[in-house]
Order: C-alpha cells, then sequence, then structure tokens
C-alpha cells in the first residue's frame, strides 16, 4: 500500500508542476502579446508585465475551456495609469482592451474673420448675422 500511496503523490505532484508551467507559458505568452499591442497604439507597458485577474469557462466548437483575464496597466502620455485587459484561451488571444484615446484634430479655420472655430469659442459656434432686406416681409 506505501508504494501506491508514494506514486499517487508522484503523479499530483508532477500534474501540479506541469500546470504551473504551462500557466507560466501562457502568462509569458500574454506578457509578449500586451507588449506588441501597446508598441502598435503608441502606449507604454507599465511595469512590463500582466497578472491573471480571472477565469471563466467558455464554449467554443462545441467544447467548455477555459479562459483566462489578464490585466496589466498601460500610460498614454507617461503621467498616467490605465488598465488594461486581454483574454486568452491556450496561447491564442481571444480579446483586447486598451483604455482610449482622445486624439486632437484641429478644426480647419475658416477664411471669413466672422466665423471662429470651436475652440477658440469653448464649444460654442457663433451664428452668422443675417442682412435683411427692407424691402421683403417675412
Amino acid at each position: 500500500m506505501g508504494d501506491l500511496a508514494t506514486l499517487l503523490l508522484l503523479l499530483i505532484l508532477f500534474a501540479i508542476a506541469g500546470t504551473w508551467l504551462t500557466l507560466s507559458r501562457t502568462r509569458d505568452k500574454a506578457i509578449q502579446e500586451a507588449r506588441l499591442r501597446c508598441q502598435q497604439h503608441g502606449l507604454q507597458l507599465l511595469d512590463e508585465t500582466v497578472g491573471l485577474s480571472g477565469l471563466r469557462l467558455r464554449r467554443l466548437n462545441g467544447q467548455r475551456v477555459f479562459e483566462r483575464r489578464y490585466s496589466f496597466e498601460v500610460s498614454i502620455d507617461g503621467n498616467d495609469r490605465e488598465a488594461g485587459h486581454l483574454w486568452m484561451i491556450g496561447n491564442v488571444m481571444t480579446a483586447l482592451i486598451l483604455p482610449t484615446i482622445e486624439l486632437y484634430t484641429p478644426e480647419p479655420t475658416l477664411p471669413d474673420s466672422e466665423h471662429t472655430t470651436a475652440t477658440e469659442s469653448g464649444n460654442v459656434v457663433p451664428f452668422r448675422r443675417r442682412f435683411r432686406d427692407p424691402d421683403v416681409r417675412h
């Protein structure tokens, strides 16, 4: 009986070690994906790491598989910290959430001096003055 218990204990330890190595490799792949996506979008991956923040069962092709959520922090301009998330099934990224970036697009200036852009007047666009013809009644 002692040999069977020792064998069972060794099998359990090998299973735990194998699971840990698999999760470690998947986490390394998640770090690579996060780094790549941040570079593509002009963001800075802070702390150069991700952390496992969730696990859920998901149906894929009729089978139930585990989908892992990894969270990380990014910086848009170097002065802030925003949360990002990515989901992975195995070594494949299935979803990505990055913070939104508000891009500045300058308003075109009109040649007429009566018009001002919305940024100059604080989101208020003035009406143009209408000149009435005195002979026409409204």
